[in-house]
C-alpha cells in the first residue's frame, strides 16, 4: 500500500478539484468535501456522496446541513500502485461523486466528457 500522509492526500484532492471543468463545479454551493480513512461499514468503496441530488430537490432552505462528498483515503491508497495512479483515481472518484450530486447516470457522465 502507498504511504501518503493525510496532508499530502488532501493536497491531491484539492488538485483534483482544481482540475475539474468549471461547469462541473457550478452548482456545488452547499457541498463540502471530506477525507476519511475508511467507511464506517468497512466496505472498499473509494468515495460516497451523502445528500439529495439536484434532481431530488428544488432549493436549499436556510439552516440545512451541507451535502457531503467523502473520499476514503486508505481504500484509495490500497487501490493504487503509485502516486500518478492515485492522483488519477482521486479525480475519477471526485467526478463520479459530483455526478451523483447532479443525479447523473454513468452514460450521461460519459456524454458530458466527465469520465
Amino acid at each position: 500500500m502507498l504511504s501518503v500522509s493525510l496532508e499530502e492526500f488532501e493536497t491531491l484532492v484539492g488538485e483534483g478539484l482544481d482540475s475539474l471543468h468549471d461547469d462541473m463545479l457550478a452548482e456545488l454551493d452547499n457541498v463540502i468535501f471530506l477525507v476519511e480513512d475508511r467507511p464506517e461499514d468497512g466496505s472498499d468503496i473509494l468515495g460516497v456522496y451523502e445528500g439529495f441530488s439536484l434532481a431530488e430537490r428544488s432549493v436549499y432552505g436556510y439552516g440545512e446541513e451541507p451535502d457531503r462528498i467523502i473520499l476514503f483515503r486508505e481504500n484509495l491508497l490500497e487501490h493504487c500502485a503509485d502516486m500518478q495512479e492515485l492522483a488519477a483515481e482521486i479525480r475519477v472518484t471526485l467526478v463520479h461523486e459530483i455526478a451523483h450530486f447532479y443525479g447523473l447516470t454513468e452514460e450521461r457522465i460519459h456524454e458530458l466528457g466527465w469520465g
